[in-house]
């Protein structure tokens, strides 16, 4: 299969390259900067792209590459930091201009270029960078420019290397997935031939031939990535899968009954029913550090895993339905920042008795993983179900978790599930949900004084969940959510609307 190479040099973008790449019909994989140059020899390699990062090439220790990379006489594109990366290999200078680039900038192209082809010759483009190539590097010439970076765009066209300061990659270029598709496509001469079968078809294979004879366990924990990655597998190896769902406690209201009534009646598949939320909430007891939380819930539910898995035969293998956000959130590329950890990232803890972890839908972004298990039968009320944390609701309760909070989050989520729903909005809004605070208002109900608890509603839109802006929910909608909420849920007197993109915020307050 053709596919082109992302290296990672720690850019908050750099996993949508990946994923622009695969909407024009070519796979994508990102790898760490400094992949072995053995490994990118690989015939089925056709491209090659330099994401940006953080860093500035002129600093001490600032990621590289091979420098082999550029003689391997497959196309290169450099973005941002992967464009001065390579102009300064060429002998160019890298540095500050004087005036910084940031957000959108008219760009001025030559379109008669295979890079711009079909892309008008001024065009907005997404600007994020301190420094600048200064000089055009030896043996290129100039593609693109603004009034404030004279070398926007740079070609070496005999040597089949391209540079670009701006990130086409995020929806603020206008143009920016057309220019991806014609280095794929006009410079790489990729086919348009990857899709959603075909990712599905190798994982099938893949999973056979890692597993072979032996049991493998999942944690059906009702969210649409567990979800998706347990029938994959189930469809790679049928009962050699047993699912294990854990009811922690901290599920929405019904999910539970929801998720037997769908994977063990209908899909037939092999599903063990874990009743531990005392269990759970023992452990969670007093804590309300959220990072706390998150890792004493990841490693118990390995831990039911094991207990569980003892009761089997042999089960070396430990399905889990990481997917590409989570692996960036948790620090996945070795240039970037951890900004959250995840309770299935990170690899297995000491002393498990798993030999090896399954990952099938590392690589996807969220409407991906949606698109494979409606592809794969899945009923469209379980792809399209809201997100859901591993950690369950234990990370949407700031502060510890009792079983007053729980009530109050259970209750209030389901109002607000129920008033989306009512309003025609379930596919309008990427993800929604209710978050406890520790928050207390005065308030007055009939002629008494209260003083109870604040909730705050999260509703947000997205293509891709690495970057979200707020739902603009109609006013009366919202109206509807809080009267419900106050009137119907014991000891909430406030409801609040959290109107944060991402970035700055992140999806869940926690």
């Amino acid at each position: 299969m053709e596919k082109i190479i992302a290296l990672d040099f720690g850019g908050q973008y750099s996993q949508l390259i990946a994923r622009r790449v695969r909407e024009s019909g070519v796979y994508c994989e990102l790898m760490p900067n400094f992949t072995n140059i053995d490994a990118l020899r690989d015939p089925q390699i056709k491209g090659i792209i330099l994401t940006g990062g953080p860093s500035s090439v002129n600093t001490e220790g600032a990621p590289v590459c091979d420098d082999r990379i550029f003689e391997l006489g497959v196309p290169v594109l450099g973005i941002c930091y992967g464009a001065q990366l390579m102009a300064q290999r060429f002998g160019a200078d890298v540095g500050s201009l004087g005036v910084a680039e940031y957000g959108g900038v008219s760009l001025a192209a030559d379109n008669t270029h295979p890079l711009f082809e079909g892309i008008e010759s001024e065009t907005t483009v997404w600007m994020n960078h301190n420094d600048s190539i200064k000089n055009l590097p030896d043996g290129f010439a100039r593609i693109a420019r603004t009034d404030n970076c004279p070398y926007a765009a740079i070609s070496n066209d005999a040597k089949k290397l391209y540079g670009i300061q701006f990130h086409p990659e995020v929806r603020h270029s206008v143009r920016g997935t057309l220019l991806l598709a014609n280095f794929v496509h006009n410079i790489c001469g990729c086919a348009n031939d990857w899709s959603m079968a075909n990712l599905e078809e190798e994982q099938i294979k893949l999973i056979r031939e890692t597993v072979g004879g032996a049991g493998v366990v999942s944690g059906l924990s009702g969210g649409v990535d567990s979800a998706v990655a347990s029938v994959l597998v189930h469809k790679a190896i049928g009962n050699q899968l047993t699912c294990i769902f854990v009811d922690h406690g901290l599920l929405r209201e019904g999910e539970a009954q929801e998720v037997l009534d769908v994977y063990k009646n209908e899909f037939g598949m092999n599903l063990v029913f874990v009743e531990a939320k005392d269990r759970f909430l023992s452990r969670l007891k007093g804590v309300s550090d959220p990072e706390t939380k998150r890792k004493i819930i990841g490693e118990e539910f390995i831990r039911v895993f094991e207990e569980e898995a003892g009761k089997l035969d042999a089960t070396d293998f430990l399905v889990q339905g990481t997917i590409y956000p989570d692996v960036i959130e948790s620090g996945g590329s070795a240039n970037a920042a951890v900004i959250k950890s995840h309770h299935n990232v990170g690899g297995l803890p000491e002393n498990t008795r798993f030999k090896k972890i399954i990952e099938p839908l590392r690589s996807l972004f969220k409407d991906e993983v949606r698109a494979l298990g409606e592809q794969m039968g899945i009923p469209a009320e379980q792809v399209w179900r809201q997100p859901f944390p591993g950690p369950g609701l234990a990370i949407r309760i700031l502060g510890d978790i009792t079983d007053e909070k729980l009530e109050i989050v259970k209750k209030s989520d389901l109002i607000l599930r129920q008033e989306i729903k009512y309003a025609g909005l379930e596919r309008d809004i990427w993800q929604y949900f209710t978050v406890f605070t520790p928050l207390r208002t005065v308030g007055v109900m009939g002629d008494d004084r209260t003083y109870d608890h604040v909730v705050a509603v999260r509703a947000v839109t997205s293509a891709d969940a690495m970057t979200v802006d707020f739902a603009h929910i109609p006013y009366e909608v919202l109206g509807k959510i809080s009267n419900r909420i106050i009137n119907e849920v014991k000891g909430v007197n406030r409801v609040v609307y959290d109107i944060t993109s991402k970035p700055p915020g992140t999806i869940e307050w926690e």
